[in-house]
């Protein structure tokens, strides 16, 4: 019985790390394809971003399939639905929590940005991607 919660103790900290990494990498391929946007096709710092997080989103649900969760059993069409939901509610979250830091609580913006990014991801989209959308 010991053996078999160490197993799962070591497995969730593993898809954690993984988990993590593939957001990073994502964030970085958003960053890039948003400067490139800006800088060499001239497109609007609102474009671009629409672009870039489309985009980054791609990436990370591509890299969460296929290596972090290694869940290909699921048609897929029915893991990104999930995936789209998940990243809906990310993004009211962020939007909520920064709102309320920033205007109500008279926080930086830019350190509001940071802790909220981090809170929403730890402790919603890690959760929700690891038991529902990419759920063996």
């Amino acid at each position: 019985m010991k053996r078999k919660r160490k197993t799962k103790i070591r497995d969730f900290f593993l898809s954690f790390g993984k988990a993590q990494l593939s957001a990073f990498l994502g964030g970085l391929f958003d960053f890039a394809v948003y400067s490139v946007g800006i800088q060499v096709l001239g497109f609007t710092a609102y474009i671009s971003n629409i672009i870039s997080g489309s985009l980054g989103a791609v990436v990370n649900f591509t890299i969460n399939r296929y290596w972090t969760f290694d869940s290909t059993s699921t048609p897929v069409g029915q893991q990104l639905g999930k995936f789209v939901v998940v990243v809906i509610g990310s993004i009211f979250l962020k939007s909520g929590g920064i709102f309320l830091l920033v205007d109500h609580l008279l926080m930086n913006p830019y350190y509001s940005k940071i802790i909220i990014e981090i809170l929403v991801s730890l402790g919603f989209n890690f959760l929700m991607q690891k038991y529902w959308v990419f759920k063996k």
